[in-house]
């Protein structure tokens, strides 16, 4: 019940625009490569804009309802800002603009052609249970962590 209600409270809060601060990431909670990630943004997000929330978890599900994408594909990770919607390598390289360090380097690389980084994008998401293996359960965030997920 309590549950719920926090739920929809997200929810309600998703209706509204979303303000610089309110960045919403969403990526497969079992692949150890998108955790792998979510650590490195997590730790490059000075501006802490970012929140994170596995494609699998209630929140994810409806997030991904209300945007209407696919709720059964995990190959990708998704970012919701403004309420607008980036997928594949559009999210990657939007995300990277607001990472500090070296990943802005990359950010040149968005103005290749999406088709050619999707590709690119596809071929490593297909294969990245292979390459870095998968957990048996989603993603716990630890106590520290737990004001960045939704």
């Amino acid at each position: 019940m309590l549950e719920s209600i926090w739920l929809n409270l997200h929810l309600d809060l998703m209706n509204q625009p979303t303000s610089v601060d309110s960045k919403i990431i969403l990526f497969d909670g079992v692949c150890n490569f998108c955790n792998y990630w979510v650590n490195f943004i997590m730790h490059r997000d000075r501006q802490n804009i970012f929140k994170f929330a596995t494609l699998q978890s209630e929140i994810g599900r409806k997030l991904l309802d209300k945007f209407k994408l696919p709720n059964n594909d995990f190959d990708s990770f998704i970012l919701i800002s403004h309420n607008q919607v980036f997928k594949k390598s559009s999210a990657a390289f939007e995300i990277m603009n607001y990472l500090s360090g070296w990943p802005k380097v990359f950010t040149p690389l968005r103005f290749l052609p999406r088709i050619l980084t999707d590709f690119t994008y596809d071929i490593f998401a297909k294969n990245r249970y292979r390459f870095f293996g998968k957990k048996a359960n989603c993603r716990i965030p630890t106590e520290q962590e737990r004001n960045k997920f939704l």
